[in-house]
């Protein structure tokens, strides 16, 4: 059965904003059971794809009220979309495979086995590839997304998260373990080029610039590298947030986010004569740890929830059960 999804308007946005800056303008009330990872903005179906426990939750963008739900993916990490095909991916971690929808009735088209652990997964619109960069094997699995079949498996030397493609042909990686950043030739399928991005430690979520050619990289120890993917090198090392793990860019603003879960904090920023700085650090919800932005509307989309008490020796606490959130950001 489908839930019931609605937006509670924020009585006060003075509550949450500095004058003139980002603050939460409504709120998406999912509810439900489970935590989250990954959420994905399709712009042209004005959909959000949600990761939600053991299940995809789809909301429509403009009515904000859900369109249905993926159910049977235990373990969800991430989505990717191929509007052109009619399909969606959705990584598995606990299943070690993709489950293949369908965009427009939802309904599951297959499952693709990958490595173990796949964590993000990216399309590439030039190859016509969807990746899945897996956790659990410190590898990349290539996927052929109009046929379902997988191709290659490219293995990363280390531990792979978050990634971005550059619209001409490459993806780009985070790998946690080792501070780096691997370039992928998605045609070719293999690496191409692999650079550090120290002093980061252990990066987490990444974004792209693709028109100025930067990729912004969320690190444990509360800085966003920002690097040039064709150099190979950090060209800068902004001051985040404790817990960031998402990490977004908006190519109509030209501003970069970082979301610091453990602050519950919402990291905005944007170059000046050619230096990055914070504009400014706006609350948001403790656990707020992902994000998505709109690239239409300039909205960003945080998950969000309150929690119980953490059990001895766990990595975070327990979502409270019908607390299940998203937080919706603007100026």
């Amino acid at each position: 059965m489908k839930k019931s999804i609605h937006v509670t308007l924020l009585a006060s946005a003075a509550a949450f904003a500095a004058p003139g800056g980002y603050h939460i303008t409504s709120q998406i009330k999912v509810g439900g059971t489970g935590g989250w990872d990954y959420l994905t903005v399709d712009t042209a179906a004005r959909r959000l794809y949600v990761s939600h426990g053991t299940k995809v939750e789809v909301i429509d963008l403009d009515a904000a009220k859900s369109v249905g739900e993926i159910p049977d993916t235990p373990g969800v990490h991430g989505i990717a979309v191929v509007p052109e095909l009619n399909k969606g991916f959705v990584s598995n971690g606990k299943g070690n495979n993709v489950t293949i929808f369908d965009l427009k009735t939802l309904k599951p088209l297959g499952q693709i086995s990958t490595g173990k652990n796949p964590d993000a997964i990216q399309y590439e619109p030039v190859s016509g590839k969807v990746y899945t960069f897996n956790g659990g094997s410190n590898d990349a699995t290539a996927i052929d997304a109009k046929t379902g079949k997988v191709e290659a498996t490219i293995k990363l030397g280390g531990r792979p998260e978050f990634s971005a493609a550059d619209g001409k042909g490459k993806i780009y990686v985070n790998i946690e373990d080792t501070a780096e950043i691997v370039e992928i030739d998605a045609a070719k399928m293999k690496e191409t080029k692999r650079y550090s991005i120290k002093p980061c430690e252990s990066p987490s979520g990444l974004a792209m610039d693709t028109a100025k050619r930067r990729v912004f990289s969320v690190c444990e120890n509360e800085i966003m590298a920002i690097s040039n993917p064709d150099s190979g090198k950090v060209i800068a090392t902004p001051k985040t947030g404790k817990g960031a793990d998402g990490a977004s860019f908006d190519p109509g603003t030209g501003l970069a986010f970082s979301s610091n879960g453990d602050d519950g904090t919402l990291s905005v920023i944007q170059e000046k004569s050619g230096s990055w700085t914070v504009v400014e650090n706006v609350t948001t919800k403790k656990g707020a740890r992902t994000m998505a932005v709109d690239p239409k509307t300039h909205n960003l989309y945080l998950p969000a929830a309150e929690y119980g008490a953490k059990a001895p020796g766990a990595k975070r606490a327990s979502v409270a059960p019908g607390s299940f959130q998203i937080l919706v950001m603007n100026k």
